[in-house]
């Protein structure tokens, strides 16, 4: 196994993974990420994924249907809700979103009761953090413009 010991801060792909380095396949980026919610909360993921971040819901296919959740496609991003019988919020593990305009972004989510908490200590970053409505931990993050 191969360990790269650099963070990637500038959001280019590393070589790590490439065809080019003798595996034979390569990363292509993520489907999804799937965030835990508790039985009955899809309402809720509504609020949040749909109404505050103004996402879209999917329509799951219907054998995943029956096992509860929702998915939101926003952008590039698609995030799936699945149901974990005993929920617990994830308070550190998060998904590091990319978004333009974070702070138009930042407001939006003030406007709809949630808290923002910026956060500059990742470099050549703005971002903040907030939690969805189950209290998932969630970043935000743009990439600063060069001066």
């Amino acid at each position: 196994m191969t360990t790269d010991n650099t963070a990637n801060t500038d959001n280019t792909a590393s070589t790590t993974g490439t065809e080019n380095d003798g595996t034979g396949y390569a990363f292509g980026g993520l489907h999804h990420v799937q965030l835990a919610i508790p039985p009955g909360a899809e309402d809720l993921c509504r609020a949040f994924w749909g109404e505050a971040l103004g996402m879209t819901e999917l329509q799951k296919p219907p054998v995943l249907a029956a096992r509860g959740g929702c998915w939101f496609r926003g952008g590039g991003l698609e995030v799936h809700l699945g149901v974990e019988k005993d929920f617990r919020a994830a308070a550190k593990a998060h998904p590091g979103i990319l978004v333009h305009s974070l702070a138009d972004l930042a407001k939006r989510l003030e406007s709809h009761g949630h808290e923002v908490v910026w956060d500059d200590n990742f470099p050549g970053h703005d971002r903040f953090y907030a939690f969805d409505k189950l209290g998932n931990r969630l970043e935000f993050l743009e990439p600063q413009r060069a001066a």
